[in-house]
């Protein structure tokens, strides 16, 4: 046995984070993804931006490793003819661009349709293929805004947060599922479908609950790391410059357990805090006094102590804690990939294992641009390198 999706072909236009996540965790999963692009009008992302702490293409790195390049001017008609011949031996097509973009270019759905009739058709959008919003452009941030997902971040006394990546993701998950979905459905029927995906619905989706209240006539408010009934609950300073460790208490056992490990037992026959009525109500006086004692700890030794104890905590970890975790490398989560300049440098895995088999995750790094035409335009469409060159020589293949 192999991947669970191997032997899926995926025609991959998409650009920037949301739909390039999708087709990133179907790659994983074992489908053939082949990104195509143009010198012309590369993914943006492949440009070096300061991001994570490095200059470089961090966020191209992640989502584009496991793939393969090839370059297509979609702007010239005989680029077109080409991306339908790729797509003609592909089960999906997946893109990204503002709905009718594809269209107008002669790609869309029905066009596909016409070369391959049991096409799957991605569309990854900002809200949707149709309705009176479906023009607009958008970004992480504003998905997460106008999903409702993004006034509901942050601590009452300050603004909405921003949201980023973790929305691009989520979307990209959704997508994902979707497309899988469609296969399946394709097994089943024979029929292939264009799946619409808006990423504003994705954010509104993940916000029931305070959709539920809203319906109601309540008003959801930002909360920070409150929790509606447990306290303490959050995230608190430890010894050392950004430390945290994060701290949920959901019973009065775990409080009295709490009050013990701090070496002030007394606290938990405190009227203010008898109860879980009672510590919610005064829950900022009682997250004062729990950060007074874990800045006098370091982080691990602080949530070591509390899980001895019974109760939920742990350091709040750096992005470099998790990257040389033994955990999670030893479950292949996070690995080690070499990019075409044989520099070394660590990835982030598919975040699930599979008992029945080959081990699902990244094989490969970042493609170059267009470093993989040999075989996507030689041994999968055919075409001798005297029609490459010539097609070349006409910026189609540029």
């Amino acid at each position: 046995m192999g991947k669970p999706l191997a032997g899926i072909r995926i025609a991959d236009f998409t650009a920037h984070a949301a739909g390039p996540f999708c087709t990133h965790m179907l790659s994983q999963l074992g489908a053939e993804c082949i990104k195509i692009e143009s010198t012309l009008r590369p993914d943006i992302f492949r440009k070096p931006h300061p991001v994570y702490g490095r200059m470089g293409p961090a966020s191209f790195d992640q989502v584009s490793s496991n793939k393969l390049s090839v370059r297509i001017n979609l702007k010239h008609a005989e680029g077109i003819a080409l991306a339908k011949r790729l797509v003609a031996i592909s089960d999906v097509a997946a893109e990204s661009f503002r709905p009718r973009v594809l269209a107008r270019l002669g790609l869309g759905y029905e066009d596909l349709r016409a070369v391959k009739a049991d096409i799957i058709v991605l569309s990854v959008s900002s809200s949707g293929q149709t309705g009176p919003d479906s023009h607009f452009a958008g970004y992480a941030p504003l998905f997460g805004a106008w999903g409702g997902l993004g006034l509901l971040t942050g601590y009452a006394d300050g603004p909405p947060v921003e949201i980023r990546h973790v929305m691009d993701h989520s979307v990209g998950l959704n997508a994902a599922t979707a497309l899988v979905a469609a296969l399946h459905h394709r097994r089943a029927t024979g029929q292939g479908q264009h799946v619409d995906v808006s990423a504003r619905e994705v954010a509104s989706s993940l916000i029931g609950e305070a959709l539920l209240l809203a319906a109601a006539g309540a008003v959801p408010e930002r909360m920070g790391n409150d929790h509606p009934r447990m306290a303490p609950h959050g995230v608190y300073s430890a010894q050392g410059e950004d430390c945290w460790v994060t701290i949920a208490v959901g019973t009065d056992a775990e409080w009295r357990a709490l009050a013990q490990a701090m070496n002030a037992p007394q606290l938990a026959g405190d009227v203010r805090f008898a109860t879980a009525k009672t510590r919610h109500a005064n829950r900022a006086e009682l997250n004062g006094i729990v950060a007074q004692w874990t800045k006098t700890l370091s982080a691990d030794t602080a949530a070591s102590l509390l899980q001895a104890a019974g109760i939920s905590a742990h350091a709040s970890w750096t992005a470099g804690d998790v990257v040389a975790d033994a955990h999670l490398r030893a479950r292949h989560a996070i690995v080690d990939v070499k990019e075409p300049d044989g520099r070394g440098r660590a990835a982030v895995g598919v975040p699930m294992r599979m008992s029945k088999g080959e081990e699902i995750g990244i094989a490969s790094g970042t493609p170059q641009l267009g470093e993989h035409e040999d075989y996507v335009f030689g041994e999968l469409l055919g075409l001798t390198r005297a029609e490459r060159q010539a097609l070349q020589d006409e910026k189609v293949i540029h």
